[in-house]
């Protein structure tokens, strides 16, 4: 399917949704079922390795991607879990390596999406310093789909390091590694045990390791913790006192428990932005009807 073809399948009347590989299908409520259901097109458009950016259409599986990106020694930072490219810029989520790959909002630098008036639109561009106007690209980024239905997007890459091993402690404070290794590529904890992702140059990784052996006693191991189900957003102090089975990711503000993390009651100014935005964005709530960011 082509980009034209996905725009006249949307249409301009009738509600609509997009999937994907539905790994987070019912994120955000449960679709409507008068929704008409399409899919995105897939194939990478245009790959410029030396600019690290890759323009690639919506339907595109994740792990697709990023083979094409690591044939020359580059990822990105969208999380490979079955999922397509933009099925996850939809769900918002970060890949679980965020410190080292950055994260998802700041590496989606254009998006093209169907409008709920059926136009294809254009929001952000490959150099950032030209783009004027609304940061559409982090705005459609965790919508869910409910402002727009992206199409193709633009996204940065960035090299994989030459050097990455994992280690994990039992005795170290895991909220004090970060102050000790410049750029490590995750920190997680479940509570007993930190695991650690050190990548880059050899003498980086070296380096690194020298210092948190001042922290307590690292090994190897073979990778990251197994993750509950259930992501849960919180303020990186808060995974302090976060009690009870869970992994953490230490700075980023992110845990995985067994249990659905409760629905927030957010400040009124916030909820009336989300519901004037999408008023603005989708007048007669076509766009994926029965889900919402709030």
């Amino acid at each position: 399917m082509s980009l034209d073809a996905f725009v006249d399948e949307i249409g301009d009347t009738g509600p609509v949704s997009v999937a994907g590989a539905r790994t987070r299908w019912d994120l955000g409520g449960t679709l409507d079922p008068s929704a008409r259901i399409v899919t995105a097109p897939t194939g990478v458009v245009e790959y410029l390795p030396d600019e690290m950016t890759v323009t690639v259409l919506a339907g595109t599986p994740v792990h697709e991607l990023s083979q094409v990106l690591a044939e020359r020694g580059q990822r990105c930072a969208l999380p490979d879990r079955g999922g397509t490219v933009g099925g996850a810029i939809a769900v918002g989520e970060n890949h679980l390596e965020v410190l080292g790959r950055g994260t998802l909002r700041a590496s989606v630098l254009q998006v093209r999406y169907v409008s709920a008036e059926g136009r294809l639109v254009k929001g952000g561009g490959p150099t950032v310093k030209n783009v004027s106007g609304f940061d559409i690209p982090r705005l459609m980024t965790g919508a869910i789909g409910t402002l727009g239905m992206i199409g193709e997007v633009i996204l940065r890459t960035n090299p994989i390091p030459a050097t990455s091993i994992w280690v994990e402690s039992s005795d170290a404070d895991p909220f004090t590694v970060a102050d000790v290794v410049l750029r490590p590529g995750v920190i997680l904890s479940n509570s007993a045990t930190t695991r650690v992702l050190v990548e880059g140059h050899a003498p980086d990784v070296a380096s690194a390791m020298e210092a948190l052996r001042k922290l307590g006693t690292w090994n190897e191991c073979d990778g990251p913790f197994d993750c509950p189900p259930h992501r849960w957003s919180l303020e990186p102090a808060d995974l302090r006192s976060l009690e009870g089975v869970h992994v953490a990711s230490i700075g980023v503000g992110t845990a995985w428990r067994e249990v659905e993390q409760p629905r927030r009651n957010l400040p009124g100014p916030v909820v009336e932005i989300s519901r004037r935005l999408k008023s603005n964005f989708d007048p007669t709530g076509r766009l994926n009807p029965g889900r919402s960011v709030i």
